[in-house]
């Protein structure tokens, strides 16, 4: 058990180093086209929003339905800016750590509904489901960003 924790904390700190080069990618972004919206994307189609979203899944999955945490999730429209969506995944950092350190990844069911269908995942799930979300999301900024005239950055784990 000891060693998925370890496992675990190991790899969310390349989530974090992998978002970081991201944050610093999006300082360059003018703030017009960090909350301009486009369509063919999804979650509001902004670099903003699609941010704010992955704060969201992290909320609901970790803090709501894993750590029983009574939150309110963030809405796009408060977040005007880059450093306002930072403070946001620093809340989420904690989330993690408190989410890493306290699970026990293999025994725990945890339980959760979704429009109205009633299932459960263990943590191990859980943690997989919103690190690949976030990178998933994070490929959708980047092909964003080119969109609106800018030449995105390599983000991934291994450059």
């Amino acid at each position: 058990m000891e060693f998925i924790s370890i496992y675990s904390k190991e790899q969310y700190e390349l989530v974090k180093e992998s978002r970081e080069i991201l944050f610093e990618f999006c300082k360059r972004i003018s703030s017009e086209d960090f909350v301009n919206q486009n369509t063919s994307f999804g979650r509001g189609g902004s670099i903003r929003n699609l941010l704010v979203h992955i704060v969201n899944t992290y909320e609901y999955w970790i803090a709501s339905i894993s750590l029983k945490k009574n939150i309110s999730y963030a809405e796009y429209e408060n977040f005007k800016t880059l450093q306002d969506v930072i403070i946001l995944f620093n809340a989420v950092d904690d989330y993690m750590l408190k989410f890493i350190s306290e699970m026990d990844y293999f025994k725990n069911e945890i339980p959760y509904e979704i429009q109205n269908i009633k299932n459960s995942a263990n943590p191990f799930r859980l943690f997989t489901h919103v690190i690949t979300h976030e990178y998933h999301h994070k490929g959708q900024i980047l092909s964003l960003s080119r969109h609106l005239g800018y030449i995105p950055v390599d983000t991934d784990i291994m450059r």
